[in-house]
């Protein structure tokens, strides 16, 4: 057995010394040095040595195998890699377009309703959306058995915590922490418990705004908002106030402006009316105020407030709000 291991040794060293280049020397790791190579065959042999006999055959095997091995490192440290494969590339082609990312159309939209309010003298202000029923309902003037409290509408987390269904409490929050005057819009996301449909969603986003003083009358109101719709929509719609309610406010109204798709004439975005609601508003109630330790008598303010996808919808003629929330690039992209 040491002829047959100084006979592969002499042939092992040949076969190096012709290997030239990367693929010569993968050759011959896989004739001389992988699992099934020659030398692992001598190894196998090795079983049918007489015991006696093993040792001497083994470390002749084991100086074998590290002599080729270390003299296989040393060639394939210098091999040249002239005759290794190049990579399929072609450097001509012209490179690939980067895509690149844009706002979300509701943040573009929120972007644009912040501008316009901050420029008119408005700061802007921000709550927890887990809200207690103190701040969502209660300092709102909201009765105990007001239909908002059921869980149809609202998203419960316990008996006091839940999802805020409005950003009206953090009106309560800004007034509770600063004395008058405030001048403020809270943008943020709001939570119903509803059927998801192409017209409702359980997650939106609206923006309130409060404006409380000595002096404060419904003429102001109309005033910021009206400029506000001009600015917005464009001066040449019109607009009209129709009395509404909300526990909040007294009197109350809601805004609706002439459809900017058929110009008051009637089509299927209108629902055949001629015109759109785009917000509600009105004077602060009196007891709102006393929820806050405001004086009454002395101060008045007024409130409004819009949720951010119906404006959305009307402007881009979108039919279905939950496009908004489904990340499909091929909606996204449009904007």
């Amino acid at each position: 057995m040491l002829d047959q291991i100084a006979a592969l040794r002499r042939q092992a060293e040949e076969d190096l010394a012709a290997a030239t280049d990367r693929a010569a020397l993968d050759t011959f790791r896989i004739t001389y040095l992988a699992r099934k190579g020659k030398i692992a065959e001598l190894f196998d042999a090795l079983r049918t040595v007489p015991a006696d006999q093993k040792p001497l055959f083994g470390k002749h095997l084991n100086a074998l195998r590290a002599d080729i091995q270390t003299l296989f490192d040393q060639r394939s440290a210098g091999a040249s890699d002239e005759h290794r494969p190049s990579p399929s590339l072609d450097l001509t082609l012209p490179g690939r377009r980067l895509f690149t990312g844009s706002k979300h159309p509701l943040t573009q939209v929120l972007d644009e309703i912040k501008a316009i309010f901050v420029s008119m003298g408005f700061g802007i202000a921000d709550g927890p959306e887990i809200e207690d029923d103190y701040h969502n309902f209660g300092a709102l003037n909201f009765a105990p058995d007001h239909p908002a409290r059921d869980m149809q509408d609202t998203f419960f987390l316990s008996k006091q915590a839940l999802l805020r269904t409005h950003t009206s409490p953090v009106q309560i929050r800004v007034m509770e922490q600063h004395p008058p005057p405030v001048r403020v819009i809270m943008p943020g996301k709001v939570y119903r418990n509803e059927a998801i449909s192409s017209r409702s969603y359980c997650l939106f986003h609206q923006v309130e705004g409060l404006h409380v003083d000595v002096g404060v009358t419904f003429s102001d109101l109309k005033g910021t908002l009206i400029s506000f719709i001009k600015q917005f929509y464009g001066s040449s719609l019109k607009y009209k106030f129709r009395p509404t309610f909300f526990p909040f406010t007294e009197p109350s109204a809601d805004i609706y402006i002439t459809c900017f798709v058929c110009g008051g004439k009637g089509c299927r975005l209108c629902k055949q009316g001629g015109w759109l609601e785009i917000l509600g508003c009105g004077m602060v109630d009196p007891n709102v105020f006393r929820s806050v330790g405001y004086d009454s008598e002395k101060y008045t303010g007024y409130a409004f407030g819009m949720g951010i996808e119906r404006i959305a919808l009307l402007r881009y003629g979108i039919d279905d709000i939950r496009l908004f929330f489904e990340n499909d690039l091929r909606f996204l992209n449009q904007f």
